[in-house]
């Protein structure tokens, strides 16, 4: 009987390694460092670079310059933890973000606690890429012909989504380092494309930078609002663990090496991105900032609609990057809990469902701004800024009142504040974008 347990563990072990090596955040651990800089980058800097310059037009000089920079501070210490944490267990990697939740609050409330917000932070920013995909597109398809006929913006995002359906078959996030490094490229392509040409075209003539909004609810609801696309700007967490998990390492060597030094870069790229955007494209326009700097922006007009195609390159391979992560959980319940067996159709079909699903809710909800501060609030302050030092907290049980033990503290009641506050402001935008617009415009 005991060496019919011991193969049957064996045969089990087996069948749990056959399922992890065609699983898409484990199947291959062969990254570089340099793939960790480029898939962060591909993560982090997206559409909210392009909507900060607007961010700042409803925070103003004071408030916006602090609120990015501590932003900036913040993420960077929360993303440093996680990466620790990854291999904090000798002989164990927590390849998945649920499972380190898992690890820190039990089996089943850890997955309470991170799937859904992990779940809302990665589809919702394969929605709002969506959309961003489809304005950038018909912003270029204008710029480039002023005389053709008007065409819905539902059509754009339609063909953005389309190219999805063909992208998604890529196995793992290994097999897409190609579309990220491009994608990575572009976003520091057209990040200096709006700050080089704010800066080049000047102060709009009688620029102001005193709040828009006519009343202080106004004010307030928008000041709200642009925590959150602030808040959206800085998501890359939620990804970072699987992006690790796609790194070799032994006890020599640790992940956490090559995976740091890939983040410091990251980072270094992120603040070139941001900081001159944000700043150069408030100066430009003020208050009248449109929610896309690049939309704002209309002359040269070849260099324009060059770096609205940037954009759609880079949101490909953004899209690709959180695609891939929900990928990975949906195969992983189809496969180990519904017994499906893994291969081409199950990947195939559950994958393009995947897809549609995204592309329609785009299509029927393009409410871009309005959709940037609702998810920035809701579900990236939490896994961004927060979570990390509880999951810190909860594991290492620092000393109280120690420096580490004060630090997460003051975080986690920062990040609850930017929990509460932003989603407000965002959800007020889609609800007044909803009253003017009409379906599948």
């Amino acid at each position: 009987m005991e060496v019919d347990g011991g193969r049957e563990n064996v045969q089990a072990r087996s069948s749990e390694k056959t399922i992890d090596d065609w699983l898409p955040v484990t199947s291959e651990r062969k990254a570089k460092w340099w793939y960790s800089a480029f898939h962060n980058v591909t993560a982090m800097v997206g559409a909210g670079v392009l909507s900060l310059p607007y961010a700042m037009s409803h925070l103003g000089w004071g408030p916006g310059v602090t609120m990015l920079i501590l932003s900036w501070i913040i993420t960077f210490f929360t993303l440093w933890q996680m990466v620790e944490m990854h291999e904090m267990v000798p002989g164990k990697r927590f390849d998945r973000y649920h499972e380190l939740g898992q690890y820190a609050f039990g089996e089943k409330l850890g997955l309470y606690i991170v799937v859904p917000q992990q779940l809302i932070v990665q589809i919702g920013t394969c929605i709002v890429y969506m959309v961003t995909g489809g304005k950038s597109l018909k912003k270029f398809h204008d710029l480039v012909c002023r005389d053709c006929k008007n065409i819905k913006l539902s059509y754009f995002i339609l063909i953005f989504g389309s190219a999805h359906f063909f992208l998604s078959q890529l196995p793992n996030f290994n097999s897409i380092s190609g579309v990220s490094l491009a994608a990575a490229v572009m976003s520091l392509s057209y990040s200096t494309v709006a700050w080089g040409a704010s800066a080049q075209r000047g102060k709009e003539p009688g620029v102001d930078y005193g709040y828009s909004a006519s009343t202080t609810t106004g004010t307030v609801f928008n000041f709200f609002t642009a925590l959150g696309d602030v808040a959206f700007a800085f998501a890359g967490h939620s990804v970072v663990l699987e992006i690790q998990a796609t790194i070799p390492s032994t006890p020599e060597n640790p992940s956490k090496k090559p995976m740091w030094k890939g983040v410091v870069v990251a980072y270094i790229i992120v603040a070139i991105c941001y900081f001159p955007v944000a700043w150069f494209g408030y100066w430009a326009f003020g208050n009248s900032v449109n929610d896309n700097i690049l939309i704002s922006l209309e002359k040269p007009v070849w260099l324009i609609a060059a770096a609205n195609m940037m954009v759609v390159i880079h949101v490909i391979g953004s899209y690709q990057i959180y695609a891939m992560a929900v990928f990975d959980m949906m195969e992983t319940v189809l496969v180990k809990q519904l017994r499906f067996p893994p291969g081409i159709t199950l990947r195939l079909i559950a994958r393009s469902l995947f897809v549609a699903f995204t592309l329609f809710i785009a299509i029927c909800f393009p409410f871009f701004g309005g959709l940037l501060g609702f998810f920035g609030g809701f579900a990236l302050a939490p896994t961004t800024y927060f979570l990390p030092c509880i999951i810190w907290l909860a594991v290492y049980k620092p000393k109280r009142f120690s420096l580490s033990w004060l630090i997460n503290w003051v975080l986690i009641v920062l990040g609850v504040i930017l929990m509460i506050l932003a989603p407000i402001g965002g959800l007020r935008n889609i609800i007044l974008s909803a009253k003017s617009y009409k379906f599948f415009s």
